[in-house]
């Protein structure tokens, strides 16, 4: 039974923004993130329309975002992440002195996030930016739930060692 038009326009309503943010980081710009995320829902109404079972559509869709990310660098041939600031990440209302040292940190964490491998960054984004369980990140990931929890920590431990530097 094929999903109807209105249940997939629940789903990317549901899901446009976390799959848009987290192709952004990977990205070096916004243009080349809203392609990339048209592309992840393009292919994921494809499916839907053709009625194929998914059993989880979050993790479908982050498993074609991942997919277009690794096709869009292979094209361009380099790795790069865009330089985010604190606003494009999150929306506070702070002072000017607050606001540039957020924005210092958010460039720092950035500039170690993109030094670790591209599983690390994934699971560091969906835990703590997306907010996603372990369990949800392994379904998006096709691993145990144990390794995802093993991922994370070592993720954390490798950031905070570059953030030491």
């Amino acid at each position: 039974m094929a999903y109807p038009k209105k249940k997939f326009a629940k789903l990317y309503d549901k899901y446009v923004e976390k799959i848009y943010r987290f192709v952004f980081l990977k990205v070096s710009s916004q243009e080349e993130a809203q392609d990339l995320t048209s592309q992840v829902f393009t292919k994921g109404w494809r499916k839907f329309r053709k009625g194929e079972k998914i059993d989880n559509p979050s993790a479908y869709l982050y498993q074609i975002a991942r997919a277009e990310i690794a096709n869009h660098h292979r094209e361009k041939a380099r790795f790069q992440t865009v330089q985010a600031t604190a606003d494009q990440l999150i929306d506070p209302n702070p002072g000017l002195e607050e606001k540039s040292k957020l924005d210092s940190d958010v460039a720092a964490v950035k500039n170690c996030l993109a030094k670790l491998n591209n599983e690390y960054q994934d699971v560091l984004v969906w835990k703590y930016i997306d907010g996603y369980s372990n369990k949800e990140i392994a379904q998006m990931m096709e691993k145990p739930e144990g390794t995802v929890r093993v991922m994370v920590h070592r993720a954390l431990k490798e950031l905070r060692g570059k953030l030491a530097d």
